[in-house]
């Protein structure tokens, strides 16, 4: 609820004058010009990657008997349009495994409409609509140009998985890219820092969804999973135990642990960050692996190359970089919080903008954009 008011704040804030009229929000009554301008909008939707859209027809005039139907059919053909702005119009089984919730829906378009033919700028109110990152612009730059038939498609369903995004992602947050390995942090729609991270083996691919990041715990014990525990560590354990015992892995309570350490599989941090996939981003010891181009080792987890620095970044104003050094020499578990949680969405883009304002592609690891229905779940076993 708090978020809707947000967007509402933030549109109305966008569309309104403060001379806009009581008396006019009860009804759409449409002038001329504003249908000619709401007509524009409908041809030019092929701009966003909308041109599948189908809209509502009010191209016929008023009739003797209903002299207000044409305004009737416009009010339903720019809501249909707002929608598809917010919500794209790719099938539901497009984004079967997109698990990143919007409440973009639930947005008075109506209400928002009415304040848009009061300040007649209905061009301004479809503007406010569009994904506010700079990657949407990108891409719909890139999309006006490009004469590539596979590249066309290519951006366009990565403009549609950001209509899939909330219109709102908060005033700071982190964006995980599955597809270009990497890890950003914005502020203000304003990219401030970027990680490297390794995502998970196209057999246990990182699903496609969002948390949020409360804090940071530094020198973690690695639970281990039992799909992981299963091939071989616990074999390890109950056979070669002084092996299992330079490896850190121990067995207490009915579960496989395995210490803080150098080779500790989450190497010296990992984010508190709850979600229903038990997939979360932390260290590695196996930083070699960050010098492949194309990284999918993982079992769904996202190590981060860098990750102390991300620590560093995500704690200041609560930690200090000196203290955080303390905490890693000691080796002591420690959970610190983040003087303000931050939202993290996990996502899967096969084309982004760079800060140039180009745009780069990247191969479809996970064979999301060619796959429209995939039903099974993905492994969700974090490991090394």
């Amino acid at each position: 609820m708090d978020r809707m008011r947000k967007i509402i704040a933030l549109l109305v804030g966008f569309l309104l004058s403060a001379s806009a009229s009581a008396q006019t929000e009860n009804h759409l009554i449409w002038t001329e010009a504003q249908i000619a301008e709401l007509q524009q909008l409908v041809d030019a939707r092929a701009s966003e990657g909308l041109e599948k859209c189908g809209i509502t027809d009010f191209s016929q005039p008023n009739s003797a008997t209903d002299p207000f139907r044409r305004s009737r059919l416009a009010s339903v053909a720019a809501n249909e349009l707002m929608l598809a702005y917010l919500d794209g119009c790719y099938p539901a089984s497009a984004r079967a495994k997109w698990n990143i919730g919007s409440d973009d829906r639930n947005i008075d378009t109506q209400q928002l409409l009415m304040k848009a033919l009061v300040r007649n700028d209905l061009t301004a109110y479809f503007a406010a609509l569009r994904p506010r990152n700079p990657h949407y612009q990108a891409l719909r730059a890139a999309y006006a140009t490009e004469a590539d038939a596979g590249k066309r498609a290519t951006l366009a369903l990565n403009m549609e998985r950001w209509r899939w995004m909330r219109l709102v992602m908060g005033e700071k947050y982190l964006l995980v890219n599955a597809a270009s390995f990497e890890v950003t942090l914005w502020e203000n729609d304003t990219k401030l820092k970027a990680w490297p991270v390794i995502v998970g083996k196209t057999k246990s691919p990182t699903p496609v969804f969002e948390a949020t990041v409360t804090g940071v715990i530094l020198n973690p014990w690695w639970e281990i999973p039992t799909s992981i525990v299963a091939e071989g560590i616990g074999s390890m354990v109950r056979n070669n135990p002084s092996a299992a015992r330079r490896k850190g892995y121990i067995f207490e309570n009915g579960r496989y642990r395995q210490r803080p350490g150098p080779g500790n599989a989450l190497g010296q941090m990992k984010l508190v960050m709850p979600n229903p996939y038990s997939i979360y981003l932390h260290d590695t010891p196996n930083k070699n692996l960050f010098a492949e181009a194309v990284r999918t080792f993982s079992h769904g987890c996202i190590r981060v190359g860098g990750a102390i620095d991300l620590d560093k970044t995500l704690l200041e104003g609560a930690v200090t970089p000196e203290q955080i050094d303390e905490i890693l020499v000691s080796r002591t578990t420690t959970k610190l919080s983040l003087a303000k949680a931050i939202p993290i969405y996990i996502a899967y883009f096969t084309a982004e903008g760079t800060d140039d304002g180009s745009v780069r592609y990247f191969p479809d690891v996970y064979k999301q954009d060619i796959v429209k229905l995939a039903r099974d779940e993905p492994r969700t076993d974090c490991a090394a």
